[in-house]
C-alpha cells in the first residue's frame, strides 16, 4: 500500500486519485443564466441531496486545475441565486458530455448539445426537457473551499419545484429504478449505468466539437440515430473531406445506393463500434 500526503503531490494527480476512487458520483447536469438571460448548461459530478426537510441538494464546480480559472455556472449562480438541476440517464449521457466542452463565452450549450431548452415554473434558468427529473433550485449558499486550482465550491440548492416524467413512475407512483436508468461518474472516461455497469464515454475535444447545433437537419431528424448518437457526431473538430468520403465509397459500393434509413442505419453500427469518422464518412456519401 502506498500512503500520500496530499500536499506532497500535483494537484492533478491527487484529483485523479479521488475521482478514481471516491464513486460512483452521480450528476448535476446544472442550468443557469447570467444576468443578461443567456443560458448555460454544464455538468458537475462533485454532487448529491443531502437534505429532504427542506429539500436541500448540493454541487461544486471547482475550479479549474491547469490555470485557476472558474466556470460559467459558479459566476451565474453567484448573480442570480438561481439554478435548474437536471438529472443525467443514458438516453443523454453522450449529449451531457458534449456540453461540457468549454465553449466561449455566450456560446448556448443546449444548441450544441442538441438538447431542448424547456421554461420553468419558478426560477429563470432552463429545464432540460430530456432529462427524466429536473429540479428547479434557489441558491440558498456558495461556501468557497479555497482559492487554489482543484478548490470547490459549494453551492448549496433548496428545491422550489421538481418535475418528474410519469413514463419513470411504477404502478405505485414511485420512480422505477429500471426505467430511470440512471447514469454516474467514475475516475478517468468511465461512467457506471445503474441497470448495466461501466462503460466509457471519451473525454470532449480538447479542441472544440462542432455540436449537434452544426449537423445537418436530414441527420438530426434521423428515425434511427438517438440523441446519444448525435452526441457522439457532434464531438468531432471538422468532419471528413470530401476526397476521404469518396474513397470509402469506392471501398463500399453498396452505400451509395442506400436510401436514408439503411444509410442511418449502418452509420450507427459504427457508432456503437465508436468508430465516429466512419459514421460520418457514411452520413456525408451522395
Amino acid at each position: 500500500m502506498i500512503s500520500i500526503s496530499p500536499k506532497d503531490i500535483p494537484t492533478g494527480k491527487l484529483h485523479g486519485y479521488l475521482l478514481g476512487s471516491v464513486g460512483p458520483r452521480p450528476i448535476a447536469f446544472a442550468s443557469t443564466i447570467d444576468e443578461d438571460g443567456t443560458p448555460n448548461l454544464s455538468p458537475f459530478s462533485f454532487f448529491n441531496v443531502f437534505s429532504a426537510n427542506p429539500p436541500i441538494l448540493i454541487f461544486s464546480p471547482a475550479r479549474r486545475v491547469r490555470d485557476n480559472t472558474i466556470k460559467h455556472t459558479l459566476i451565474n449562480a453567484k448573480l442570480t441565486k438561481e439554478v435548474v438541476i437536471n438529472i443525467v440517464n443514458y438516453d443523454i449521457v453522450q449529449q451531457m458530455s458534449l456540453s461540457s466542452t468549454e465553449y466561449a463565452e455566450g456560446v448556448n450549450e443546449f444548441e450544441k448539445a442538441g438538447l431542448t431548452m424547456l421554461a420553468s415554473d419558478v426560477v429563470k434558468p432552463f429545464r432540460v426537457a430530456e432529462s427524466p427529473v429536473q429540479f428547479e433550485c434557489k441558491v440558498n449558499e456558495i461556501v468557497e473551499l479555497g482559492n487554489e486550482g482543484g478548490a470547490g465550491n459549494l453551492i448549496i440548492c433548496e428545491v422550489v419545484k421538481l418535475h418528474i416524467k410519469e413514463e419513470i413512475l411504477d404502478e405505485n407512483g414511485v420512480i422505477d429504478q429500471h426505467k430511470i436508468d440512471l447514469v454516474s461518474r467514475m475516475g478517468g472516461n468511465w461512467y457506471s449505468r445503474a441497470n448495466k455497469g461501466l462503460f466509457e464515454v471519451p473525454k470532449p475535444l480538447s479542441t472544440l466539437g462542432i455540436g449537434v447545433d452544426a449537423i445537418p437537419m436530414e441527420i438530426k431528424n434521423s428515425e434511427i440515430l438517438t440523441g446519444n448518437d448525435l452526441g457522439m457526431l457532434g464531438n468531432v473538430d471538422v468532419l471528413p473531406n470530401q476526397q476521404d468520403v469518396d474513397k470509402f465509397a469506392e471501398q463500399h459500393p453498396e452505400m451509395v445506393r442506400f436510401e436514408t434509413v439503411k444509410k442511418h442505419t449502418f452509420a450507427r453500427e459504427f457508432l456503437l463500434k465508436k468508430d465516429i469518422l466512419s459514421a460520418w464518412k457514411v452520413l456525408l456519401i451522395k
